[in-house]
């Protein structure tokens, strides 16, 4: 089968190919827009969480969450068109992908709250059939049970699925030099590959799993068809099997101060300024270079939204304005005068303290 821009008819009527891949790429782009405009209208600089509940639910709807997951896809199709230009376009390619399917795991994050489309049944299904399915993340209602129910009430504690994640990744105290540095790129390791291919086969298991498979399958021919074994390599399995999964990781390690939260009781927002972080709260480049890469919707702003999971990511910032700081806020996750990773490091090997027992008498 020949790929779709490599068909003479195809060269024929469009030409420049490179010219077709960066304008679907520029429809894609304006098709997300949509939504991130509806959201934004009249938004305030600083309010409380019920204002801003009150006020996303007159503008929640189904149209507009639509828009933007099929702009992520667009894009993605023009990636893969664009990945058959040569081993420079499809190296970007491989990282523009990834970013795209991160940023279809953070959506599908907030359908999974309930707050990404006007009913439950729309958020389901719009976080199955653009997320869940081509991505093999797994049923949403499974993600739901062990993110709404098992990580947010118990972010940090011993009956955390995220923490018993990063542990089984290897983050345990006593853990130093370099397979500590292993554990900040665990997707990239043979054993973090392992995990990934696990999860993947897993995803593809339980209710559905023939359309679940079909999906997957969908997906690989219709980047074939765009760009050939170019953009089935860069802008599928590389993607999915290893560059994803890194970006998804590293936004794990920057949600909490995992190994030494400062653990309180009171309000929501008190409670969660004791375990979250906030990073790159002095440099506005790098909190936006975040935002539009590994952090998206709203990932960037955690805190915010671990006190109040309800509202929207369009209205994160609005959030933070109100709260007060939480009690971290580093410079980066890796470079930095204070950073997650030196901070995780540290916890992970504070010495243990030694009980004296008394001398018999």
């Amino acid at each position: 089968m020949t790929p779709v821009r490599d068909h003479p008819a195809f060269r024929r009527f469009y030409g420049n190919a490179m010219l077709l891949a960066l304008s679907v790429i520029t429809i894609g782009i304006a098709l997300r827009q949509i939504d991130r405009f509806h959201f934004a209208r009249r938004r305030p600089h600083t309010a409380d969480a019920s204002e801003l509940i009150a006020l996303q639910r007159t503008r929640a709807n189904t149209l507009t969450p639509l828009l933007l997951l099929t702009g992520q896809w667009v894009q993605i199709a023009g990636w893969w068109m664009l990945s058959a230009d040569g081993p420079l376009f499809a190296t970007i390619a491989a990282a523009a992908v990834a970013v795209h399917f991160r940023h279809l795991q953070e959506i599908s994050h907030f359908a999974v709250h309930g707050v990404l489309a006007r009913t439950s049944r729309a958020n389901h299904i719009l976080a199955e059939v653009f997320a869940h399915h081509p991505l093999a993340l797994g049923p949403v209602p499974v993600r739901r049970r062990r993110h709404v129910r098992d990580h947010h009430p118990n972010a940090t504690l011993a009956s955390d699925p995220n923490l018993a994640e990063l542990r089984q990744a290897g983050l345990r105290p006593g853990t130093t030099g370099l397979k500590y540095a292993a554990t900040l790129i665990h997707p990239l390791t043979p054993r973090g590959i392992r995990t990934t291919v696990t999860g993947l086969v897993g995803g593809m298991h339980g209710p559905g799993t023939w359309h679940r498979t079909a999906a997957l399958g969908i997906v690989a021919g219709t980047a074939y068809l765009a760009g050939g074994w170019s953009a089935l390599t860069y802008g599928v399995l590389i993607p999915r099997l290893l560059l994803y999964p890194q970006l998804a990781w590293m936004s794990l390690l920057v949600e909490h101060t995992w190994f030494d939260p400062d653990h309180r009781t009171g309000t929501a927002a008190w409670t969660e300024a004791g375990r979250c972080l906030r990073l790159y709260p002095r440099n506005r480049a790098l909190a936006l270079l975040a935002a539009a890469t590994w952090l998206p919707y709203g990932d960037l702003h955690h805190y915010a939204h671990s006190a109040h999971p309800s509202v929207r990511w369009n209205y994160l910032p609005t959030l933070e304005a109100h709260l007060a700081p939480p009690h971290f806020t580093p410079d980066g996750l890796l470079i930095g005068t204070t950073t997650v990773a030196r901070r995780h490091h540290h916890a992970l090997n504070q010495p243990t303290k030694q009980i004296t027992r008394p001398a018999a008498v």
